[in-house]
């Protein structure tokens, strides 16, 4: 599994959604970043070019790789675009249980099989968002510590339940995204 995520939607282009399409795509995966409201996506191309532009300027990385990750980055307005064709989703919505609640039921509808669930929550129970639906043994957490360029870390949260496929393949996609990754098991946090 770990060798077929090519595929990474984000949900939500808020500033954790954006700062996680753009390590995404740069890291290599075609990127896809979902929001409801237009204005939001166009915010986080916006974003996304300048920061790319910004660490050009500052030869953090090379201009034909942040062209790149311009071009592996795309943009949807429903979550069933999006996720549709990932191989792993990235959920960044706010902190609320109710919002990543109804979002899971959804992206378990929506999603193939073997898609990778990953939820980007720092407060909330993995287990509990992976019992609302059918594969709890998909889903996983990630925590994403930002530094100035990029992330400096992403903790991959292993829930009761999370398959020991699932967890490579969301070290994997980390590793590939951050300087530092480790995993931790849920039970140890909380």
């Amino acid at each position: 599994m770990s060798d077929g995520v090519r595929t990474i939607a984000v949900i939500s282009a808020g500033a954790a959604g954006r700062s996680i399409a753009h390590a995404a795509a740069l890291s290599g995966y075609r990127t896809i970043l979902e929001d409801i409201l237009p204005a939001s996506l166009r915010r986080a191309e916006d974003e996304i070019r300048e920061r790319l532009d910004r660490a050009v300027e500052l030869g953090t990385v090379g201009e034909e790789d942040a062209r790149a990750a311009v071009g592996r980055l795309e943009y949807a307005t429903t979550l069933e675009d999006a996720a549709r064709e990932a191989d792993m989703v990235i959920e960044a919505v706010p902190e609320e249980f109710d919002s990543k609640e109804e979002i899971f039921r959804l992206l378990d509808r929506v999603c193939r099989p073997g898609t990778v669930l990953i939820t980007n929550t720092s407060s909330l129970n993995v287990a509990e968002i992976a019992a609302v639906t059918e594969r709890p043994q998909m889903i996983a957490g990630m925590r994403f510590v930002k530094s100035t360029h990029g992330f400096e870390r992403i903790d991959v949260v292993r829930a009761p339940k999370t398959a020991e496929a699932t967890l490579a393949a969301a070290f994997d996609a980390a590793k590939r995204m951050a300087k530092e990754t480790r995993v931790i098991d849920e039970s140890a946090v909380k």
